[in-house]
């Protein structure tokens, strides 16, 4: 990239899914961007779409679950190297079991453990609330 190029500008949602005190989290697969980190799962939002549409039809596609998507609960704006990428995280609710179909590894967490574990540099923040909230 040349001095003062554009970055690329990626809008991205995640849903964190959380039941019975634990929420669920994906690893990134080999040979992705910011592969090996694990992350709420998600992704692009596609022209046309909203945030909404967007998370519904990624976790169909990652995990083949129906999810009910819930509030906004952070928003990130984070300039890598070779992209930017604006990423929405929403409260969400699994309607049935969420099943990898890309094989990627996935997991249930408590809010703590979240911190003991590598997660893109646009996840700390949210990373940090999550922590330090307890669940009612």
């Amino acid at each position: 990239m040349t001095q003062g190029a554009e970055r690329t500008l990626v809008t991205v949602v995640a849903a964190v899914l959380e039941e019975h005190g634990r929420i669920c989290i994906t690893k990134r697969p080999e040979g992705t961007h910011l592969a090996g980190y694990w992350e709420f799962p998600g992704g692009k939002v596609e022209p046309g779409e909203t945030p909404t549409e967007a998370l519904v039809r990624e976790l169909r596609e990652e995990l083949a679950v129906e999810i009910e998507v819930g509030p906004l609960l952070h928003r990130s704006d984070f300039s890598y190297p070779d992209r930017r990428v604006v990423l929405s995280f929403y409260a969400s609710r699994p309607k049935g079991i969420p099943t990898p179909q890309q094989g990627q590894q996935l997991r249930w967490v408590e809010r703590l453990e979240l911190t003991t574990l590598p997660f893109p540099p646009a996840d700390e923040e949210l990373i940090r609330k999550l922590a330090n909230q307890t669940r009612a």
